[in-house]
C-alpha cells in the first residue's frame, strides 16, 4: 500500500470518527432538551439527527477502520445509544402524560355533552317557578 493511500485511509477514518463525534454532540444536546422538556425543539433536532444518521451510514459503508478506530467508533456508538435510550424513555413518558390529558379532556367533553342539554330546561323551569322573585 502506498503512503498516499495510507494517508487517504487515515483521513477517511478521521472524517468518519469526526462524524460520529458530531452525532454524539447532537444526541447530547437532544438529551438536554428532553430533560428540560423542550419538546418542540427536541422534535426539530430529531429530524436533523435522522438526516445525520443517514449520511453517516453512507460514509460508514465506504470507510474501513483499523483496530483503534473501530474501538473509538464502538465507544462513541455506546455513548450515542445511551443518550438515545434515555431520550426515548422521556418521550414515552411525555406521550403517556399527553394520553392521560387527552382522556381527561374527552371525559369532560362527554360529561358536558351528557349534562348540558339538561341545563337548558332547568333554567327555563326556574323562570316559570311561581315562587320566583321575578315580577310579572
Amino acid at each position: 500500500m502506498s503512503a498516499s493511500t495510507s494517508a487517504h485511509d487515515k483521513n477517511a477514518q478521521q472524517a468518519l470518527l469526526a462524524s460520529y463525534e458530531t452525532l454524539l454532540s447532537r444526541v447530547e444536546y437532544m438529551h438536554e432538551l428532553a430533560n428540560a422538556e423542550q419538546w418542540a425543539e427536541l422534535i426539530d433536532q430529531r429530524t436533523s439527527y435522522v438526516v445525520l444518521v443517514e449520511q453517516l451510514r453512507e460514509l460508514d459503508t465506504n470507510v474501513e477502520l483499523d483496530a483503534s478506530a473501530q474501538q473509538r467508533k464502538a465507544e462513541l456508538l455506546e455513548r450515542i445509544l445511551e443518550h438515545d435510550v434515555e431520550i426515548r424513555r422521556r418521550l414515552v413518558s411525555r406521550r403517556d402524560e399527553l394520553g392521560k390529558l387527552i382522556e381527561v379532556s374527552q371525559r369532560q367533553r362527554d360529561l358536558h355533552r351528557a349534562y348540558a342539554p339538561q341545563q337548558g330546561p332547568a333554567v327555563a323551569y326556574e323562570a316559570d317557578d311561581p315562587n320566583s322573585t321575578r315580577s310579572s
